[in-house]
C-alpha cells in the first residue's frame, strides 16, 4: 500500500488540490497529520475538501485545537493576528468535523501524529533526551527532514501550505508499506493566488507582508 502523508496545509487550497492531483493515481491512502486551518484564506474549504475524500484520514494539529477552543494559545503576534482574521471567517458548523479528528494513527511500525511532546523539531534540533517508542512521522515545524534517533526513524513531512524556507514549495512524503521505502517529495505551487486572495479578504498587512517576505524557488 502506498500512503501519502502530509500536513500543515494552513488554509492553502491551491497547494492542497495540487497535491491530490499529483498523487491521486499513485496513492491508496492519504493521511494529514494536522494543521489544516489558519493562515491561508481557505480553512473552511480545505476542511471540506479533505472531508469529501474517501481515502483520507485526518489528524488533529495544534491549530485545530485553537479553533475548537476559539482562542489562539500562543504569544507570537503574527500567528495571533492570523488567527483573529481567519477565525472570524470560520464556519463553526465545521467544529464537529474537527472534533472527530484523532491525535495519531499507527501504520505498520510508524506512529503518525502532528508532533512529539508539543515540540518544534527541526533537522538540527538536539534530541538527546528524546526517547522514541516507534518510528515517527510528524510535522509542525514546516521543515522536511529524515533523522535517526537511536535506532528509530524520525521523519518530518514538511508543510504543504506554508513552507517557511520557500513559501511556494510544498513538501510531503510517500510511504510504501510493503517495501518500507519512504520518499521525501515536493512540488511548487502558485503562492501569488494565495496572497491575492488574502488581499481581497483584507488581511492585515502584518499577515500579507509575512508571506511576501519569504523566499521562493
Amino acid at each position: 500500500m502506498i500512503v501519502t502523508v502530509f500536513g500543515d496545509v494552513h488554509g492553502n487550497l491551491i497547494a492542497l488540490e495540487k497535491l491530490f492531483k499529483l498523487e491521486k493515481d499513485n496513492t491508496d491512502l492519504f493521511i494529514s497529520h494536522g494543521d489544516i486551518v489558519n493562515y491561508g484564506p481557505w480553512s473552511n474549504e480545505c476542511i471540506q475538501f479533505l472531508n469529501d475524500q474517501n481515502n483520507c484520514k485526518v489528524l488533529k494539529g495544534n491549530h485545530e485545537q485553537f479553533y475548537l477552543e476559539g482562542n489562539y494559545g500562543g504569544t507570537n503576534i503574527i500567528a495571533k493576528t492570523f488567527f483573529e482574521k481567519c477565525y472570524e471567517n470560520f464556519d463553526v458548523n465545521l467544529l464537529d468535523v474537527l472534533n472527530k479528528y484523532d491525535e495519531k494513527i499507527i501504520i505498520e511500525d510508524y506512529t503518525i501524529k502532528h508532533t512529539i511532546n508539543d515540540s518544534y523539531i527541526f533537522a538540527d534540533t538536539k534530541l538527546d533526551d528524546l526517547i522514541l517508542d516507534s518510528n515517527y512521522i510528524i510535522g509542525h515545524s514546516h521543515q522536511q527532514f529524515q533523522r535517526i534517533v537511536d535506532d528509530k526513524l524520525l521523519i518530518n513531512t514538511g508543510s504543504i501550505g506554508q513552507n517557511r524556507s520557500y513559501i511556494n514549495q510544498s513538501c510531503y512524503i510517500n510511504f510504501d508499506t510493503i517495501t518500507k521505502k519512504i520518499v521525501l517529495k515536493s512540488f511548487l505551487h502558485d503562492i501569488d493566488k494565495v496572497i491575492n486572495q488574502m488581499k481581497i479578504e483584507k488581511y492585515p498587512s502584518l499577515c500579507t507582508d509575512y508571506y511576501l517576505s519569504k523566499k521562493r524557488i
